[in-house]
């Protein structure tokens, strides 16, 4: 069989006679023309000491359910007293992270890996262990920083990743499935992804080296050993890597970083407007030159862009010097941005260029509680869609902000992030349209938007 194994690769050009006389002894060389052989080995003995296992548990209630149509908001009112029970169960989860100040022992991770951990273990290349504390996480751009008491911690040296072109080679590493101090290598797929639906903020690197369940917070290197992106998440039909994973990149990190350290959260504020992506055809309408940038295609009233003059129509090209090529990159770059920070925008406005300065303002979104509106809603709290829902295509409504659990609004089916479109078949873009629509009504019928679905919720 070893005969025909050797005769069938001399066949195919695979082997040669000296291969075959020598095949068992064979060894790679050290040198090829002359040079070494090409290794990532004394970049990654550089940086994998930087890169951190993370260990999390918590404590999860999890509810019993007495009866299979408890959770129907139709028969749940035949069964208002008989409370679900409660019993609690250990979770446990495992990720990376980057150590990006050893001085001062600060890590940076996805918001996801520490998400409702009661004790966070961080663990070194050299096999230490200590426990965590959560200086700030933001949900919306999946970024977190945590905090060691450590000393001789390693620090990874940072890298520009508005530098990184589609081709560029990175180096992965982290922790999937467990295994500690994993490296897989690629290359940069894509730049700029966005509209997947993973954060509220995308601008994602797409690569191609390989990211598992684990890898969630750890390093994105190029192969100066630079830390380029935060490894966030892949698309996995096989629920294993099939070469699309989603990095964030460090330069957006950076950002969100500053504020976390500095204010334990994000303090994000909005500008007043609705934009879209800029396609050749509206350029041409427009009759700019440019075919990418973000549409302004309307300004609140009384809100910053209305003071500054922004006007339907004005196509946003730059802010803050930061070139906009669609609609993700200016609310990625005012998602960023706090209360009171400058905002500069180059606009081009009937062909000619404007350039534009106003502050973020507050957020200061109208909300009111489930109770001032109806009896049936108390327990829920509800707002107006914020500057990224409704550019994300979103028509109007008003948002669940909060449901308490045990509330009439809770056992009637209302959840957090619910969006209510229609009330007793009346169009809801805003609260007051809202209050119009629920006043003086003994029965509620809401049509509710969750996540990619709709459904109407019955109220009486």
């Amino acid at each position: 069989m070893k005969r025909y194994f050797l005769s069938l690769l001399v066949m195919l050009g695979l082997a040669t006679p000296a291969f075959i006389s020598t095949y068992s002894h064979a060894a790679l060389p050290s040198m090829v023309d002359g040079q070494p052989l090409p290794t990532l080995a004394p970049m990654l003995e550089g940086v994998q000491g930087a890169v951190v296992n993370i260990a999390t548990e918590s404590e999860v209630k999890v509810r019993r359910r007495l009866d299979p149509f408890f959770d129907d908001p139709f028969f749940r009112r035949f069964f208002d007293s008989r409370r679900p029970q409660e019993r609690s169960r250990k979770r446990q989860g495992l990720g990376s992270g980057v150590v990006f100040d050893a001085a001062e022992g600060l890590i940076l991770t996805n918001a996801h890996v520490i998400d409702r951990a009661d004790k966070i273990t961080v663990t070194l290349k050299d096999g230490r262990e200590a426990r965590a504390s959560v200086i700030g996480a933001d949900k919306d751009s999946d970024v977190a920083v945590i905090k060691v008491d450590m000393d001789n911690l390693e620090q990874i040296p940072l890298g520009d990743s508005d530098a990184l072109r589609v081709g560029d080679f990175v180096v992965a590493i982290g922790n999937p499935f467990g295994l500690r101090q994993t490296v897989t290598s690629g290359i940069v797929s894509a730049l700029g992804r966005s509209g997947l639906g993973i954060e509220d903020y995308e601008d994602f690197i797409q690569t191609d080296a390989s990211i598992n369940p684990g890898n969630s917070g750890g390093a994105l290197v190029n192969l100066r050993g630079e830390l380029v992106g935060i490894n966030t998440a892949i698309v996995a039909p096989s629920g294993g890597n099939v070469g699309i994973g989603f990095s964030i990149p460090i330069n957006m990190a950076l950002q969100i970083k500053d504020q976390l350290v500095n204010f334990g959260e994000v303090q994000r504020g909005r500008l007043g407007v609705r934009i879209q992506d800029l396609t050749p055809s509206l350029a041409e309408a427009f009759n700019i030159e440019q075919t990418k940038g973000a549409v302004i295609t309307k300004v609140e009233k009384g809100s910053m862009a209305d003071l500054a003059g922004i006007r339907p129509g004005d196509v946003v090209v730059m802010a803050n010097k930061r070139p906009i090529t669609r609609g993700a990159d200016l609310r990625n770059a005012i998602g960023v941005l706090r209360v009171g920070d400058e905002l500069d925008l180059r606009v081009m406005r009937n062909g000619t260029a404007k350039f534009i300065q106003t502050t973020i303002g507050d957020i200061a979104i109208d909300s009111t509680v489930g109770k001032n509106l109806n009896p049936r809603l108390d327990g829920a709290t509800f707002s107006e869609l914020s500057d990224e829902q409704l550019s994300s295509g979103t028509d109007g409504g008003v948002v669940v902000t909060d449901v308490k659990q045990g509330s009439a609004a809770w056992y009637h089916g209302m959840r957090a992030n619910d969006v209510i479109v229609s009330a007793n078949r009346k169009v809801v873009t805003d609260l007051d349209s809202f209050r119009m629509a629920i006043a003086k009504q003994d029965v509620l019928l809401l049509n509710v938007v969750r996540g990619n679905g709709a459904l109407f919720l019955l109220l009486q």
